[in-house]
C-alpha cells in the first residue's frame, strides 16, 4: 500500500491511498500522523485502518503533482517534534565498488582511514542475529521537520555551501506512541542532500555538511521494505535534459547493516522515544553524482525514483542568501 498526503483545491489537507494515478481519499483523517496514531491506539495495522477508512472520493495524482499540492508523506503539526537523522557507510554498492571496497578494508586495520574502519566494522558486525545488537553505524543529525521538502518543492541551500549534492536513499518513517514505543509507519524514497565538498575538506565537517534540507516522498510504502531495491538517480538541467543518470541499490541485500540494527542504534536513546514525536531516518547510499565530478547548478532538478515506492521524487536546487549571525546579549 502507498499513502500520500496532499492539499485539495480548497487548501485543506487530505491523505489517500495511491493506486496508479488514482488517489482514493481516506475519510476521517486528514494526516498520515493522525491515521498512524489512531492505528496504534486501536491496535490495528496501518494498512488495515487505511483500507477500512477509504471513502468514495478520488483525486488525480498527476493533477495534485502538477498543481504543487503534494506534501511530505509524514509530518507533525509542530516541526520541532520531528527529528531528521541518518546513518552512513551502510551500503555495499555495485559489484565493482564492493570488490574495491573489500580490497581496501582487507589489510591492517591500523592503516585504514576512519571511514574505512567504520565500513569494515559494519561488514563484520552490522547484521547480528535476531534480537541481538550489532555494531553501531555512523550517525548524523540533519534537522527538524522544517527542512523536509515534498516532491515538487525546491531544495534550498545556503550561499555559503560549497556544494549541493543528492543522496538517493530509502528513509524509515516513524511515530512514537503514547507509551514511548517507536512504531515504523513505513518507508519512502528520499534525497538526503549534503554538502560533499565541505565534508571532503575534513571529515570532522560531516556535521556541518549534513545540516541541509532534504527531499522526501511523494509516497509512503506501508509494511516491510523490499530486500532488494533498485532505483535511478538523475540530474536534469534547466532545459529539461538529463545530464547525469545512474542506478542506485538499497534494501538489506545491498547493505552491510540490517534495518533492525540501524533502528536499534537510533531508538536506544531515551531522547528519541518521546511520546508523539515523528522520526525520519535515512539509511544511506552508495551512489552520488559528485563521485562522477558532477556539480549541480542552481535551477537544475534532482529526480530519484524506485518503482516499489511509486512516483519519482523531484526537487529543484535553489540558493538562499545568508548574513553573518549577530547575537544580542541580554
Amino acid at each position: 500500500m502507498l499513502l500520500i498526503q496532499f492539499t485539495n483545491e480548497q487548501g485543506a489537507r487530505q491523505v489517500g491511498v495511491l493506486e496508479q494515478d488514482t488517489v482514493r481519499i481516506i475519510d476521517g483523517y486528514n494526516t498520515t500522523y493522525a491515521l498512524a496514531q489512531d492505528a496504534i491506539r486501536k491496535s490495528l495495522g496501518l494498512a488495515a485502518l487505511a483500507d477500512k477508512s477509504i471513502g468514495t472520493n478520488t483525486a488525480s495524482f498527476a493533477a495534485i503533482a502538477a498543481d504543487g499540492r503534494l506534501l511530505a508523506p509524514l509530518d507533525h503539526t509542530d516541526d520541532a517534534h520531528t527529528y531528521v537523522t541518518g546513518t552512513g557507510l551502510t551500503h555495499l554498492g555495485s559489484a565493482d565498488t564492493r570488490d574495491a571496497m573489500h580490497k581496501k578494508i582487507g589489510g591492517d586495520v591500523e592503516t585504514l582511514s576512519d571511514s574505512m574502519k567504520m565500513f569494515r566494522m559494519g561488514v563484520e558486525g552490522g547484521k547480528p542475529a535476531a534480537g541481538e545488537a550489532g555494531v553501531q553505524p555512523e550517525w548524523f543529525y540533519k534537522g527538524d521537520g522544517s527542512i523536509v521538502a515534498a516532491s515538487g518543492k525546491d531544495l534550498a541551500m545556503p550561499d555559503f555551501a560549497l556544494d549541493g549534492g543528492e543522496e538517493p536513499e530509502v528513509a524509515g518513517l516513524y511515530v512514537i506512541g503514547d507509551d514511548g514505543q517507536p512504531y515504523r509507519v513505513g518507508f519512502a524514497i528520499g534525497n538526503e542532500f549534503s554538502d560533499h565538498v565541505t565534508e571532503r575538506q575534513n571529515y570532522l565537517y560531516l556535521a556541518h555538511s549534513k545540516l541541509r534540507v532534504c527531499g522526501l516522498g511523494p509516497a509512503l510504502l506501508v509494511g516491510a521494505a523490499p530486500a532488494h531495491i533498485e532505483g535511478t538517480s538523475r540530474i536534469i538541467d534547466v532545459d529539461g535534459k538529463v545530464r547525469w543518470e545512474k542506478a542506485f541499490f538499497s534494501g538489506e541485500q545491498n547493505m552491510s547493516h540490517t534495518i533492525a540494527n540501524l533502528e536499534h542504534h537510533h531508538f536506544k536513546y531515551p531522547l528519541f522515544n518521546r511520546a508523539g514525536d515523528v522520526h525520519i531516518h535515512f539509511f544511506g547510499t552508495a551512489t552520488l553524482s559528485v563521485a562522477d565530478n558532477i556539480v549541480v547548478k542552481e535551477g537544475e532538478t534532482f529526480e530519484i525514483e524506485a518503482p516499489q515506492f511509486g512516483p519519482a521524487l523531484r526537487n529543484k536546487l535553489a540558493v538562499y542568501k545568508t548574513t553573518v549571525a549577530k547575537v544580542k546579549a541580554l
